[in-house]
């Protein structure tokens, strides 16, 4: 990998606890793209970047193997604890130096990593691994969630989330730039594969409890770089922000259930037969 985030043992915990992992119809879009390429039954998969697990999880329902990748032991610990399914084995290793054979794998994925890599070095090696008619698939959401909770002005609340994340704007990694949707579009212009799709603004409603919502926000790399430089003003901002929200809600539980809106976007690539 390009950049090593995500890798302390309580940043982990948090990376399981709260961040979201795509939902079964996204992963469907997934696996209808590559039913039109190889067909089923599909044989393996490799999830790179798979964090703590949750992605890999959704895979391993319908693949024969699942392999998840990351650079983290404090993820990929957290990883086995929540994985008993036969079918999965995670590894420690670099996005550009996946451990497997040439064209063996059916599927490769990176959902909400693939930003962190070194790009074309993992794109090279992913056409590596990958079987001729094998996708690649590489998915990510925004950090401008909208928020909803009944009877309550919408556009008030997502005023205050919206303070929330320019509030964390100026910690966010240079690397990624204003919006981490372009590292993606490049990419997909990048990808020399003719067979390949490009979906953006696919919102999704998420259930939870508010106090989900502000750890699912804590988790971002801006609040941790943020939490690092200047723990007092973090967990300050976040008690700020989580109070105006339950006033605005007129609740007095971070428990209360609010409904979060996720912008996802994604693109699918498959490798040419003769590649």
């Amino acid at each position: 990998m390009a950049y090593r985030l995500y890798e302390g043992k309580e940043h982990a915990r948090s990376y399981w606890k709260y961040r979201i992992a795509p939902t079964d119809h996204l992963i469907q879009q997934v696996l209808n793209f590559l039913e039109k390429q190889v067909g089923r039954p599909f044989e393996r998969a490799v999830d790179v970047g798979c964090g703590s697990g949750q992605g890999t999880l959704l895979l391993a329902e319908h693949f024969a193997s699942v392999l998840g990748t990351d650079v983290s032991p404090a993820q990929l610990e957290m990883a086995l604890q929540h994985s008993k399914k036969p079918n999965i084995t995670y590894r420690e290793c670099a996005a550009e130096e996946l451990p497997s054979a040439d064209s063996s794998v059916d599927l490769v994925t990176a959902m909400s990593a693939f930003h962190w890599f070194h790009r074309p070095r993992f794109l090279q090696e992913a056409n590596r691994v990958l079987k001729p008619r094998g996708c690649l698939a590489l998915l990510n959401y925004t950090i401008d969630m909208r928020l909803g909770y009944p009877d309550c002005c919408s556009h008030t609340l997502n005023q205050v989330c919206q303070e929330f994340y320019a509030a964390l704007q100026p910690y966010r990694s240079a690397h990624l730039g204003h919006s981490s949707i372009e590292i993606y579009r490049e990419a997909y212009e990048s990808i020399p594969y003719p067979d390949k799709e490009w979906h953006e603004c696919v919102w999704v409603e998420r259930p939870m409890p508010l106090s989900s919502y502000m750890g699912l926000v804590e988790s971002f790399s801006s609040y941790q770089a943020l939490l690092r430089e200047h723990p007092q003003k973090a967990t300050a901002l976040s008690h700020h922000i989580c109070q105006r929200l339950m006033s605005i809600m007129r609740v007095t539980s971070v428990e209360t259930q609010v409904v979060v809106a996720v912008k996802y976007f994604y693109l699918l690539a498959c490798k040419p037969q003769d590649a």
